[in-house]
């Protein structure tokens, strides 16, 4: 079983022009698939689920899309937190550094913060207004304010300075609507990571999907660079 599960939640649009409906109605329908990803996640025995909910290059987007995004995340958070926290889900929010995410949704991201920070059962973050690069930049801002000699530098003091420095890296990303991207998704923690590419659209994923991803996982050789004893010659241990 994977220890660390994260997904790029992608095709809410499609999901939509395909239905003739304005692409705000593809996020609307997404929220039914991600309460079904938490809970198969958390039935299935993961420890740590990622979401990718909105990215920094998201800002791009129209300005009653983005606005339409924020007013449906403070919503689905709200709505759910209560449910969230009663199945001991601790939830983190990764990200959400720029002055144009409102201030009543950063309170609801502190709120819930709170709310189920004692909680010991999976950790769910969520990735908002999020940036793989910029995380990278700021831990190398926060070494150098630090007065980190250059020589003392590693990967495991790197690591130490990135935003939730106890998230473990990631086993397995699933990145739905077939797209073959990583998009500036938690590059630090996705080094190693197996990839699995699943057609549907994320408003039609579901459990049985995200189970199946499971599968595909658990079929797989993770080498991280080597080979395995038979191949190399060694007897099998």
């Amino acid at each position: 079983m994977p220890r660390h599960v994260a997904c790029v939640m992608d095709g809410n649009g499609r999901w939509a022009v395909e239905r003739s409906l304005p692409r705000t109605s593809g996020h609307r329908a997404a929220e039914a698939a991600v309460i079904d990803v938490i809970e198969a996640a958390r039935s299935a025995g993961v420890r740590w689920l990622s979401l990718y909910a909105f990215s920094t290059e998201n800002w791009s987007r129209p300005h009653t899309e983005v606005d339409y995004l924020m007013r449906l995340v403070r919503s689905v958070v709200r709505k759910h937190a209560p449910l969230l926290h009663a199945r001991g889900i601790r939830c983190r929010f990764l990200g959400v550094g720029d002055p144009r995410v409102p201030p009543e949704l950063t309170r609801d991201f502190a709120d819930v913060t709170t709310l189920t920070g004692d909680n010991r059962g999976m950790t769910l973050t969520v990735a908002f207004d999020h940036g793989g690069r910029g995380d990278i930049v700021a831990a190398a801002r926060s070494l150098i304010r630090a007065g980190v000699p250059a020589e003392a530098v590693d990967e495991r003091s790197f690591a130490a300075h990135l935003p939730f420095p106890d998230t473990p890296d990631v086993d397995l990303v699933i990145r739905t609507s077939g797209e073959h991207r990583i998009s500036n998704f938690m590059l630090w923690q996705v080094a190693y990571a197996e990839w699995v590419f699943p057609t549907v659209l994320w408003p039609d994923f579901r459990a049985p999907h995200f189970l199946a991803c499971l599968h595909r996982y658990r079929q797989r050789d993770r080498r991280f660079g080597g080979v395995l004893p038979e191949q190399n010659g060694d007897p099998t241990t």
